[in-house]
């Protein structure tokens, strides 16, 4: 709900407050946080007046304002909400505000600034979850061809979102990783000057900051207060958490993001205009189940959210990796249907010249030397089973020992005066933002799944856009990622809009590019190419910080790792991967009737399962023990859960003691029971609990005043083990 006076304007949604002032000649944020409440006219001034700061020493003479729009014309002498030039002068923006127009659930403010001559233009949006959506739009306005200043492209080098924080945000929380181990969190206090995250390689990478989050000190998944950012961009992208010594305004500290601009990258001509990502703000008082719960229920909101059951997926990668046999392809989509597959990807491997990864990418025409039918026959039987098909792509990549690249050289996204630059996995990019390649990219791909009528593809993207140079009209090498990600993001909706039945997964060498832009046009990610369910639960703990489980991929892979040669029990692997949107990334063809005997036990959980695990809250417990894990999804009405309890390792306790199961209702009337299909943990004791016991029997009765309140005493389990804890109501 919004609530305006004359000078006001109050947002209200999920307990979230969102205040702004309409002063002059710049509106003030004087709230974002814990909902306020209804407030009268007196409290609105009320806030207004406590919303002033001292006037301090050796400082300017008048109070200083944090603004919509911060730069150093209102004594901000932090990051300004915009930085550039126009031919080296116009360096000094003096913005002021035009038109605010507000409804129930948004606030746009139109801002104007004669110095830089452009026009600004700022939306909020607070939507149901409590979710602060912030869209800005810069725009020169069309000028007079015969002046020069007119003329002169006006250099943009940065625009960032930022918004507010109070003094007690002093720790901050963000991501790092690399591939296989992506979303590996790192926290640390927030100091005196700015923490500052930027990715230089064309996506947010392995190592993305993912979602930086600011909070009171020591909060954790089910406590504490904190503010989150995400910046939903595919490209270059800059986050930061900011507290100087004078404070911001009446704030502590700032927290902004936006896209990483090379320079030149952006030159706005009169008429010409650039769009900011979007960067989504979240704030909870419940710790980072808090927050991810808010970005779960915004996404599940989407009209584009995947309505379907997510079908379990079998992907061949690393069952066959390049020899595409068909007899043995064949007999692994047979086992993957009796094994109670939905889905069968085919992976790398099936196009043109594609006999290892030194060749053929960019020729998405089917190998006729190994597939002489083309890929009808293996296509038929899948169908032929009920099964959807899947097909792997890397459309934005390319081999020099391509005919793409023989053809046509001016489409690679490289330096042309300098020379090529090193490949990477033997790759180049291809300039996707050419409307030529982009024209033969949608042709490719429109003729495959229209005539093997595939129903997934599993769009890759493998590796960083280093030296993301295009020749420009002069001749001369441009910048040109920004360019590329928007193109990427056309050709994606071009597909989609042409095929609206096709699902997209974003992969890109596993977790690199998992962004809430590239998920507006796909319908899942592949979180890492690590398939150990040692490293999946970190892995999958992190990602579920942002993304609700059933639009991220989990595999149950082999017991020896193809990634770290670790060997895992099987039963483990099977758990970890219930948690998410299945799928199985193994050589059926290799495993015993046992073995299939238990994968068709644990897919059968996994379709049981399912509408809970991908409707459902997800919780995490804040245990003192790192080597344990306790995770689940709670049904909305907490009538219904289901945990996985992990260990990762040893520990020096012999037992965990009592752990509360989170999300339950501590007033509720519950059962519990172990659920068996996936297997069961070894127990690093004689016994486990009294509880435990009677619960692999079957259902036991516990109030909820136990199983949230006091807890359950945990078995303790041998490391690279997990069980299933299901709760139901009485």
């Amino acid at each position: 709900m919004t609530r305006t006076t004359a000078r006001t304007v109050h947002l209200r949604a999920a307990g979230v407050s969102f205040v702004v002032e309409l002063a002059d000649p710049l509106p003030r944020v004087l709230h974002w946080g814990e909902d306020l409440g209804e407030l009268t006219d007196d409290d609105l001034a009320a806030l207004s007046l406590t919303s002033g700061a001292a006037v301090l020493n050796n400082a300017p003479d008048g109070p200083r304002r944090f603004t919509v729009w911060p730069t150093q014309a209102d004594a901000w002498s932090g990051t300004p909400a915009h930085q550039g030039h126009r031919g080296g002068v116009a360096t000094t923006p003096r913005v002021r505000l035009t038109e605010a127009r507000e409804s129930a659930d948004e606030l746009v403010l139109r801002l104007a600034d004669r110095v830089s001559d452009l026009d600004i233009t700022l939306s909020y949006r607070l939507d149901r979850s409590g979710v602060l959506s912030v869209a800005t739009r810069l725009a020169r306005p069309p000028g007079d061809e015969e002046a020069a200043d007119d003329a002169t492209p006006y250099d943009l080098a940065g625009v960032t979102t930022l918004l507010p924080l109070p003094g007690r945000a002093e720790e901050v929380l963000d991501f790092t990783g690399k591939w296989c181990r992506e979303r590996s969190p790192q926290r640390g206090r927030l100091g005196f000057g700015a923490h500052v995250r930027e990715t230089r390689r064309g996506r947010p990478g392995q190592d993305s900051p993912y979602l930086l989050t600011v909070g009171v000190p020591g909060f954790g998944f089910r406590s504490g207060e904190v503010w989150g950012l995400h910046v939903a961009w595919s490209g270059d992208q800059r986050w930061l958490a900011e507290r100087l010594p004078e404070g911001a305004g009446a704030h502590g500290a700032v927290l902004g993001g936006g896209e990483l601009l090379a320079p030149g990258e952006i030159r706005l001509a009169p008429g010409a205009h650039y769009t900011a990502p979007v960067c989504h703000f979240v704030w909870s008082d419940a710790g980072l189940d808090g927050l991810a719960d808010r970005f779960h229920t915004m996404l599940r909101a989407r009209p584009s959210h995947p309505s379907s059951p997510r079908p379990l997926t079998l992907n061949t990668w690393e069952a066959v990796y390049f020899d595409h046999r068909l007899d043995r392809l064949l007999e692994l989509t047979d086992l993957a249907a009796a094994t109670g597959v939905e889905r069968v990807v085919l992976d790398d491997g099936w196009f043109s010249g594609r006999r290892d990864d030194t060749a053929g990418l960019g020729d998405w025409t089917v190998d006729e030397t190994v597939w002489p039918r083309g890929l009808g026959p293996l296509v038929e039987r899948v169908h032929g089973h009920g099964m959807q098909f899947g097909l792997w792509v890397e459309p934005e990549m390319v081999n020099l020992d391509s005919e793409l690249a023989r053809e046509h050289p001016e489409w690679l996204l490289a330096p042309y005066g300098a020379g090529l630059g090193p490949s990477a996995r033997h790759q180049y990019v291809l300039n996707v933002a050419d409307d030529g390649a982009r024209e033969y990219l949608l042709t490719a791909l429109d003729a495959l799944v229209s005539r093997y009528g595939v129903d997934y593809l599993k769009w890759d993207h493998n590796r960083d856009l280093h030296e993301a140079v295009c020749q420009g009209a002069d001749g001369a090498d441009r910048p040109g990622a920004h360019a590329q990600t928007h193109a990427v993001h056309r050709l994606l909706d071009a597909l989609r809009a042409r095929h609206p039945a096709l699902e997209i997964e974003s992969c890109s060498s596993g977790g690199g590019r998992v962004d809430l832009a590239v998920l507006a046009r796909t319908d899942r990610v592949w979180a890492s190419d690590c398939n150990d369910p040692v490293e999946r639960q970190s892995v999958q703990r992190w990602t579920g910080q942002l993304l609700p489980p059933e639009l991220v991929g989990t595999h149950v892979g082999a017991a020896r790792s193809h990634t770290t040669a670790r060997t895992n029990d099987p039963s483990f692997g099977r758990i970890t991967a219930l948690f998410g949107h299945a799928g199985i990334e193994d050589d059926l063809t290799a495993r015993t009737p046992r073995e299939l005997a238990q994968l068709r036990r644990w897919a059968e959980l996994y379709k049981e399962l399912r509408p809970l695990l991908h409707s459902g809250r997800v919780v995490r417990a804040d245990l003192p023990d790192e080597a344990t894990v306790l995770h689940g999804v709670v049904a909305a009405d907490r009538g219904s859960a289901l945990y996985c309890w992990a260990r990762l390792a040893t520990s020096p306790a012999g037992q965990s003691g009592r752990v509360r199961l989170p999300g339950l209702d501590p007033r509720g009337r519950y059962r519990a029971r172990i659920r068996t299909e996936a297997g069961l943990p070894s127990l690093h004791q004689i016994a486990g609990p009294a509880w435990f016991e009677a619960a692999l029997e079957g259902w036991i009765e516990l109030p909820g005043a136990v199983l949230a309140g006091a807890g359950l005493p945990m078995p303790t389990l041998d490391p690279g083990q997990a069980l299933l804890i299901e709760i139901g109501g009485r």
